[in-house]
């Protein structure tokens, strides 16, 4: 992107979701026509040839380049060959400038565009003819934009020769191929806190020159501004921050004009830099913020249950042996740091996989929060007493050790445990922190999560490491089979949170279904643990097992595969505020008619979210400002991952 995403950018990329993308219509027009063409009349085997993705548009209309500008997505398309061929790099012609209302810059394709790909035959093929094809997608744009994808494919017979074929088409889109040689002028690159500064000289008098950046993923560069100082010499600006990895400089000459790829010297490390350097005194903030929100997070309804279960069993350790307290301490530290390291790596696949994620982005699917659900309910039964988890021994002499090395799993899976409620909490310094590192490299990504949970798991590593503390606790004691079994209520109310989420975004028929399934566990864990205790019977064991299995089977399969799966989602709006629903274009038409708008971005599973919205939006005194000042309360959902 070149600057942070505008009301305007945003209402450019309406299109995704609302219109067909299949059938690429709009208003009963055919907005692009895909097709595959080949250079060549036949594979040869072992030969390279290329193959043209062919895109043509509607009038006024226009497809993206490899880099689309400030708003938009270039075309790409997922190949399905025959094996052992393969594809190489999309080669992309020269784009066109596109100034689009409220300063939007794109680079674009109007008319038609041919997207060269050399194909790579294998030495040997057995068959006659091979069919090459794929998945190709794109978005075009005109006053709004709309996604659109066409499974295309092209069928060539084999021989020891080819000829050429479709040469006026492929001749004409390769001269507007970047010249990777050595440009006929001296090309100069300065960087500096500003930017970049890219002097060109020796040009031939009178030139008008056009660059097209190339800049890395997150970086944020202002539009290119290019300056004459003499007759045969230009100067390129790219205000901001970030990396540029390079880009198309065209020169127009007596009415010819081509293109030169050139980058910085620095471009070859660009894969190890991902982005430019950040200072050092925010990166370092950052992470303090992240330690702040870390810490913060103990005190959230969310992980509370969970962290009251293990400040009871620091109670419990109280009298053990100072080693086994830091022993216990460490392994529950270690499930704090799997689990937010583990988030950090997914988010950092997911993100170079081209998806949008967030912190909580998990919540969006209810079947993860069903999990989840089934894992608060298990543990809240076993508080209760239902049934015990008792780790089998091959002698007597080594019960005390699997008993031990049983317990630090417990500690360890408790962090887990809590650092996975955690998540859809957001303390204060965390939104700031996270919102920061989503816009970095991935090592900084690792480092703020990292952050986090030595920021949570802190107070934890403070207690075990000095055992002189515990004598602030007091003695265990019959009082702690009370407590143990209270903890289980504080559970069962996070499981009804869990459940109010899996109601907004399936439906009250879905979470009755839940609720039964649930239900059903919960009577596998009340014969487990009636049934498979280590005096019952064998037979008694095997019995109670079969049934426990034959119970999980049908609960899954009728309750979540049929009819969980098939709940429709039916959320009633039960808010005092009037809320308008968003949408680009509802938002589009308010704006244009100059009414101000105040829009609430929230999800059901995010707590604070849901604190903020009782507590401090939707208040009279709120209500009552709105009326007064003619705002529409408009509220976007994410409950449920929706690409407006």
């Amino acid at each position: 992107m070149f600057r942070k995403p505008s009301i305007i950018l945003l209402l450019l990329l309406i299109g995704a979701g609302i219109f067909s993308a299949q059938a690429q219509t709009y208003k009963g027009k055919q907005l692009v026509k895909a097709s595959l063409l080949s250079s060549a009349s036949a594979v040869v085997p072992g030969k390279t040839f290329n193959i043209g993705l062919l895109l043509e548009m509607a009038p006024k209309w226009h497809a993206y380049w490899e880099y689309p500008g400030d708003a938009g997505e270039a075309p790409k398309i997922e190949w399905k060959l025959p094996p052992g061929f393969s594809a190489g790099a999309i080669q992309w012609p020269l784009p066109e400038a596109v100034m689009l209302p409220g300063d939007i810059l794109d680079y674009a394709y109007t008319d038609r565009v041919l997207l060269i790909i050399p194909i790579t035959a294998p030495k040997d093929i057995s068959a006659t003819s091979v069919t090459l094809g794929g998945l190709a997608k794109w978005l075009v744009c005109a006053d709004i934009c709309v996604p659109g994808k066409e499974e295309v494919e092209l069928t060539l017979p084999v021989a020891a020769t080819a000829n050429p074929v479709n040469e006026a088409i492929f001749s004409e889109f390769q001269k507007l191929l970047p010249i990777t040689l050595a440009p006929p002028f001296d090309v100069a690159w300065t960087n500096n806190a500003s930017g970049y500064t890219i002097a060109l000289s020796k040009l031939s008098a009178g030139s008008q020159i056009q660059f097209f950046p190339l800049p890395a993923e997150k970086a944020n560069f202002q539009h290119p501004e290019i300056t004459t100082p003499t007759a045969d010499t230009a100067k390129i600006q790219m205000t901001g921050t970030g990396l540029l990895n390079g880009g198309v400089i065209v020169v127009e000459h007596n009415g010819t004009a081509s293109g030169y790829a050139v980058q910085p010297a620095s471009a070859a490390s660009s894969a190890a830099t991902d982005l430019a350097p950040v200072s050092t005194v925010g990166i370092w903030m950052a992470l303090f913020y992240g330690f702040l929100g870390g810490l913060i997070l103990n005190l959230m309804p969310c992980v509370l249950p969970v962290i009251s279960l293990k400040v009871f069993g620091f109670v419990k350790q109280a009298g053990d042996d100072p080693r086994k307290i830091l022993r216990h301490g460490l392994a529950f530290i270690s499930g704090i740091f799997l689990w937010f390291l583990g988030l950090g790596i997914v988010i950092c696949i997911l993100r170079s996989a081209g998806q949008q994620v967030t912190w909580a982005f998990q919540f969006q699917n209810p079947y993860f929060n069903l999990a989840i659900s089934v894992l608060v309910l298990v543990f809240a039964l076993n508080l209760f007493g239902v049934f015990e988890i008792v780790l089998p021994g091959s002698a007597s002499s080594s019960a005390a050790s699997l008993a031990d090395r049983g317990g630090y799993a417990g500690s360890f899976f408790q962090g887990v445990f809590a650092t996975l409620l955690a998540t859809p909490c957001t303390a204060p310094f965390l939104g700031t922190a996270l919102g920061f590192a989503f816009s970095q490299s991935n090592i900084i990504i690792l480092a703020m999560f990292a952050a986090v949970a030595f920021g949570m798991a802190f107070p934890y590593f403070f207690l075990s490491a000095n055992p002189g503390w515990m004598k602030f606790l007091p003695k265990p004691g019959l009082w702690m089979e009370r407590v143990k079994q209270f903890m289980g209520f504080p559970l069962l109310a996070t499981l009804l949170w869990l459940l109010f989420i899996i109601g907004q975004q399936k439906g009250i028929e879905a979470l009755i279904w839940a609720a039964c399934y649930l239900l059903i566990l919960g009577v596998v864990c009340w014969i487990y643990g009636a049934f498979a205790t280590p005096v019952s019977s064998m037979r008694s064991k095997v019995i109670a097992l079969l049934i426990v299995i034959l119970l999980i089977g049908f609960g899954t399969w009728y309750c979540i595969g049929i009819q969980f799966e098939q709940s429709s989602q039916n959320k009633a709006d039960n808010n005092q505020i009037a809320w308008v629903p968003f949408s680009p274009s509802s938002l589009q038409n308010l704006l244009s008619e100059g009414k101000p708008v105040f829009l609430d971005f929230t999800a059901d599973w995010c707590v604070t979210c849901k604190f903020n919205e009782r507590f401090a939006i939707n208040t009279p005194a709120v209500r009552a400002a709105f009326q007064k000042a003619g705002i529409t309360p408009m509220q976007a959902d994410w409950t449920n991952a929706d690409p407006d």
